[in-house]
């Protein structure tokens, strides 16, 4: 599939410079956002997967631009929590979720628990045409520490270690980490998809 105009349809700053650092790879892809329209939309998340989510704000974007846009929902799993956050991980604490206030809920959950294994999950969805969906998954393990650590990054990313590393997200340079995050795994595949 040729896509020479791509939408990035997150309102979110520090979501959307993670994906146009590693899509402006792609040649002769332009990458637009909801800003360089005047717009910004709303779309209510209220899926019950990160499926489900993604294909919801990519639809919606489409419908109003009528060119291809990406959209992308994350979770984080914690396997002591039963999977949650999971797909409410943007507002696990409640009404007016913070970065912060997410945080904290999640370390409080933890409290006393020695099992802090965890997996962020990231799904994107390119909505292409009127029924047309395109998703494009990446998951990256590791564990919940007890405090948190580092000032880059954004969400869990204090509070996230992946498998074989000792930083957290938020201690990492930007490049290492979109080239090992859930969110990196998903973009690559999409990448792959656009390249051939």
């Amino acid at each position: 599939m040729k896509i020479p105009k791509l939408l990035l349809s997150s309102g979110n700053r520090d979501k959307f410079r993670e994906l146009s650092e590693k899509l402006s790879v792609i040649p002769g892809v332009e990458l637009l956002s909801p800003a360089d329209f005047g717009i910004s939309l709303d779309v209510a998340e209220d899926g019950k997967t990160l499926e489900e989510n993604s294909s919801l704000k990519a639809a919606a974007f489409f419908r109003l631009l009528g060119i291809p846009a990406l959209a992308d929902d994350t979770g984080l799993f914690v396997d002591a929590l039963g999977g949650a956050p999971g797909v409410y991980s943007a507002r696990y604490s409640g009404d007016g979720a913070t970065y912060e206030s997410n945080r904290k809920k999640l370390l409080k959950e933890l409290s006393g628990i020695d099992d802090r294994g965890a997996e962020f999950r990231t799904v994107i969805c390119i909505a292409a045409g009127q029924d047309e969906r395109l998703f494009f998954e990446g998951k990256c393990r590791g564990r919940i520490i007890n405090e948190e650590r580092g000032s880059s990054g954004f969400g869990y990313d204090a509070l996230f270690v992946p498998d074989g590393f000792e930083q957290t997200f938020a201690e990492m340079p930007q490049e290492l980490k979109n080239s090992i995050s859930h969110r990196g795994k998903a973009l690559d595949s999409l990448i792959e998809y656009l390249k051939t």
